[in-house]
């Protein structure tokens, strides 16, 4: 069809229509209110989880402390995997000297093969227990963005999966109008032949 025009109405599911019911209004607000929680709301949590994790992972960094301490026992070798991503590393008991000058001792990973009486770094809180090493802020802002993607992409999953669902429920309340509704008109215009 050359010289056919393909005419395009905008905001045709708000215009005053006869036919139009009571669900296909809802349908037309609730894509709209769909789509800006998603932009907003999903934008917000994700700011928000970004923010609260790089809060955590500072007040992590302010919170332990790097101290010395020497291995009590030889560590040995690990049979891993050449070339393998992980470290070789092996749970290990170590003593410390503590904030108030009292000996501690405690389990930590240290590298396998290290040798009794070698110095390690640990890392230990404010109540001179040992704690695992915070993240870098480098890390930690790397990671913070990756939670606050989740939690962006968490929300708008269940935005978008309620707004199916509340769809799916009008379409089937619309067929079953159409069926009512065909049930009353529908003997008025048949004729049987035959």
């Amino acid at each position: 069809m050359r010289g056919g025009r393909r005419t395009k109405q905008w905001w045709w599911r708000w215009r005053s229509n006869p036919l139009r019911r009571r669900d296909d209004v809802l349908e037309a607000w609730l894509v709209p209110i769909v789509w800006a929680l998603v932009a907003v709301g999903g934008t917000l949590a994700g700011v928000v989880a970004a923010h609260a994790a790089d809060e955590t992972f500072a007040r992590q960094r302010a919170e332990r402390t790097p101290v010395r301490a020497v291995l009590l026992a030889d560590v040995p070798r690990t049979t891993g995997a050449k070339g393998s991503m992980y470290s070789d590393r092996a749970a290990a008991k170590v003593r410390w000297t503590a904030a108030d000058g009292s000996l501690r001792t405690g389990s930590t990973l240290v590298d396998a093969g290290s040798r009794a009486g070698s110095s390690v770094t640990v890392w230990t809180n404010r109540q001179d227990d040992l704690t695992t090493r915070p993240p870098g802020p480098s890390d930690a802002a790397v990671e913070a963005g990756f939670l606050g993607a989740g939690a962006a992409l968490a929300l708008s999953g269940l935005v978008i999966g309620a707004g199916a669902t509340v769809r799916w429920r009008l379409d089937r309340r619309r067929v079953a109008g159409w069926g009512t509704e065909w049930d009353m008109v529908g003997p008025e215009w048949g004729h049987r032949t035959g």
